[in-house]
This record gives structure tokens, C-alpha cells and sequence, in this order.
């Protein structure tokens, strides 16, 4: 099938390819033009193999490899920007997606568009794309001045209320980059930005996973995925202009996506963190690892519990929700990496735990930050300097929990010193790789 490109995303990653990608390959002829953020090895192994690669589901019994053929172009946001610009503005494309990680948005920890981020400051003075923020601005600023034909911007970004996240930060953007009135009206009239709920797990690639999908498919297939059977895809029913009939495929269309957006964030998110903190923190590798321990399933269960009180009372079931999450994590075939999962934690965190600790007392949660703390000395994360000088600034187990909870915008959180104690208290054990739930 010859695929004309009518979808522009951002985030040509594992998962997007894995789940939007999928979604979209089975309803019909709609083309992605996928773009790599930083990636240029993702994009020349995708032109090499003519945009084609295999997703692999891994579950109970044999894998099965499929070839996924949504793809229609694979760019990089810098060497492509003119094209990423030509696409974004053009009238045949109708959606745009992006999956690009909380870190992406560039938001400062009290929701605003960070314009100390050098690369935001960079695409603001010069107009370039840097980043996708800049990028997508640069192309619905062509677009609205070349017919301003209406437009679908879709963030599956987990972050609560993603879609007026994005519409934010883009808004702020183009304020300061003197878009003028004119566009900001265009873009509160002709753009929409639906709330998004998106789920499926998807590792990183391991060693074999190339080798592995080769030996059944007709070509040498460098970029493979591989993921659970399980996957959901929950749109807000707010579009602006023509879109795939994802639902087709069991896409679910709703007039609010707040129940699923915050089950998946505090229960599967939240514990997938909790998982990868305290993993670590033993010596373990995947969470399929923490699923064999005494305390994996227990931690994942007792967290919904505890965090049932804060989602809405229309949602899933907590409780079952746990118990298939149980049974997820506990999937041998997909070896998901706690190192990968903790990544980011800066970023991650607010959405996924702090909520809830404002509302709610809860003890897994304590743990689980006593966990963060003991991994901000070597994270992988924007602030991984800041976080590790506050190691050796900060003597006291209290003193430090309070300034890493300050440097990611919970002072709120740091003022409460009954938090505070409960998370020095289990920090020694924590270290020891002593987890006691």
C-alpha cells in the first residue's frame, strides 16, 4: 500500500512506533511522516529499509512478528526542518502527534514555558528548531499564513491534561516569539488539542532483537520493536479536521479522558517508578525482576490502595487494575529496564507521584521517593548535576530528601516534615538494598 503522508510525528522512538503507528497501519491508507527529535541512526536505518520495520508482540506463547508499513517518510527536525516545516503546513496533513517525553514540553516546574532552556532561547532568537516546540511553531505559523486549514495537534505524552499542556506551552512560545494576535486566534479556532491517554509497554532494543525479527521477515530489519499484547489508546473526542477512525482498532473516543489519564499515571506510571527506584536500589535489572521479589507484586497492589481515594470514583477499579498490572509486569518475555524507566525522574515524578502525596498520605510513596533520593546521586536526568551537588552540600538524610523534593518544584512537599522524616527514615535501608514493604 502506498501511504501519503497526512500524519506529522514527532518522536520517532520504540513506543510510537510500537502504538500510534500500529493504530494507524490498520485503518486505512494514512501516511506518517515521523521525525526524529535527535536521532539521526533511527532515521537512516528507516530510509535504508524503505520506511518498514517489524514490531514483535511478546507474550504467552511463540512471539509474533508483523510488519508495520504506516510509516510513509522518516526525518530529523534538524537537517529536514524545511521539510518537518512543509508537512506541518501543508493542507493535506490533517493530525499531528508527538511523542517526545516530558522533557520535551520544556516546562518549568510550575507549568510554564522554560525560556532559560538554551535550546528554547536559541529557537527564539533564531527562529531554528532546536526543538519541537519550535518546530511545530514554525510550521503552523506557515500554515496559518498560507490558508490556516484547521488542524489536530496530539500529545500521548504522559502528563495529565497533556493536550492543554501542549496548547500552553506552544501559545507561550509563539507569544514571545511575536507570532502576533492574529495567529493566537487562529490557533484557539482552528487547532485542536484533544487530551490523550496512551498505554502499552515497550522496551528499549536488547541484544538479538535484530538478529531475532531478521530470521522471519524477507529483509535484515535493523530498527525492530518489541512489546506486550496489551495496548490502549484514549483519545478526548475534540478534532478539528479529518483523522484516521483509530477506534476501528480499539481506540477508545470519550468526552473525558481524567479517569484513565490519572489511573494510568498514579497506578501503572506511578508504580512502574516506584519498581525502577527500588529495583535498582536491590540490584535488579527489569521489572519482571521486581515481580519475582517478595515485595514486587505487594508494592504494586498496597500503591493502589493507596492511591485509590485520589481518582475519580468513575474510572477502572483500582484493584483490578493492580492485578492486571500484576500479571503485566510479571510478562518474562519483555525484559522492561529499570534504568530505562527511571530515567528522567525530574520530569516524570510530579505527574506520577507528587499528586498524590498532596492529597493523601501514602507509605509506598514514601518509600518509593527514599528510593529516588538514593538514585539522584547517578540519575540519568536534566538535573542529574544539581540533584548530585545536593549529595555533598547537604549532610543530613532530612536535609537532602527536603532539597531534592525543593530542586524538581515541590517545596510544598519539602515544608512537611512528617514527609520529610518518613522518607530520611527508610533512606539507610533503602541504600543497604534492604526493601521492606
Amino acid at each position: 500500500m502506498t501511504r501519503q503522508p497526512r500524519i506529522v510525528h514527532f518522536g520517532l522512538g520504540n513506543f510510537h512506533r510500537a502504538h500510534q503507528a500500529v493504530y494507524t497501519q490498520a485503518v486505512g491508507d494514512w501516511g506518517i511522516a515521523g521525525v526524529a527529535p535527535s536521532s539521526r541512526a533511527t532515521v537512516a536505518k528507516l530510509r535504508a529499509q524503505d520506511c518498514l520495520y517489524s514490531v514483535t508482540t511478546r507474550g504467552p506463547g511463540a512471539p509474533v512478528v508483523r510488519v508495520c508499513d504506516a510509516l510513509a517518510e522518516a526525518l530529523h527536525l534538524g537537517d529536514d526542518a524545511d521539510r518537518v516545516q512543509e508537512l506541518v503546513a501543508a493542507p493535506g496533513t490533517t493530525v499531528v502527534t508527538l511523542t517526545i517525553t516530558e522533557k520535551g514540553y520544556f516546562r518549568t516546574p510550575d507549568g510554564h514555558l522554560d525560556t532559560a532552556a538554551p535550546e528554547i532561547a536559541a529557537d527564539l532568537v533564531a527562529g531554528t528548531a532546536h526543538t519541537v516546540i519550535g518546530a511545530l511553531v514554525r510550521g503552523l505559523t506557515v500554515r496559518h499564513l498560507t490558508g490556516g486549514a484547521p488542524l489536530t495537534v496530539i500529545s500521548c505524552d504522559n502528563m495529565a491534561a497533556n493536550g492543554a499542556v501542549l496548547a500552553g506551552v506552544v501559545r507561550e512560545f509563539a507569544a514571545l516569539a511575536k507570532a502576533g494576535d492574529a495567529f493566537l486566534s487562529w490557533l484557539d479556532e482552528s487547532v485542536a488539542w484533544p487530551s490523550t491517554v496512551v498505554d502499552r509497554i515497550v522496551p528499549a532494543l536488547a541484544p538479538g532483537d535484530v538478529e531475532a525479527a531478521s530470521a522471519v521477515l524477507p529483509f535484515r530489519d535493523e530498527v525492530p520493536v518489541a512489546a506486550e499484547p496489551y495496548r490502549l489508546w484514549v483519545l478526548e473526542d475534540a478534532f478539528a479536521a479529518d483523522r484516521p477512525r483509530w477506534e476501528l482498532d480499539g481506540a477508545l473516543i470519550v468526552p473525558d479522558v481524567t479517569p484513565y489519564q490519572l489511573t494510568k499515571l498514579r497506578l501503572l506510571n506511578g508504580s512502574h517508578s516506584a519498581l525502577a527506584y527500588l529495583g535498582r536500589a536491590a540490584g535488579l535489572e527489569t521489572v519482571a525482576d521486581t515481580m519475582a521479589t517478595d515485595w514486587g507484586p505487594k508494592l504494586v497492589r498496597q500503591l493502589a490502595d493507596e492511591v485509590a481515594p485520589t481518582l475519580p470514583t468513575f474510572g477502572p477499579n483500582p484493584a483490578q487494575y493492580a492485578d492486571d498490572l500484576v500479571t503485566r509486569f510479571e510478562n518474562p518475555a519483555i525484559r522492561h529496564s529499570l534504568r530505562q524507566i527511571s530515567s528522567d525522574g525530574s520530569g516524570k515524578l510530579p505527574e506520577r507521584w507528587f499528586g498524590v502525596l498532596r492529597s493523601t498520605r501514602s507509605p509506598i510513596l514514601e518509600l518509593a521517593l527514599a528510593g529516588w533520593v538514593a538514585q539522584t546521586g547517578d540519575a540519568l536526568d536534566p538535573l542529574a548535576d544539581r540533584l548530585a551537588r545536593n549529595w555533598a552540600e547537604h549532610r543530613t538524610a532530612p536535609e537532602l530528601v527536603a532539597a531534592q523534593l525543593r530542586l524538581v518544584g515541590a517545596s510544598d512537599l519539602a515544608d512537611r516534615p512528617e514527609l520529610v522524616r518518613s522518607v530520611a527514615e527508610r533512606l539507610p535501608a533503602v541504600l543497604d538494598g534492604r526493601i521492606e514493604v
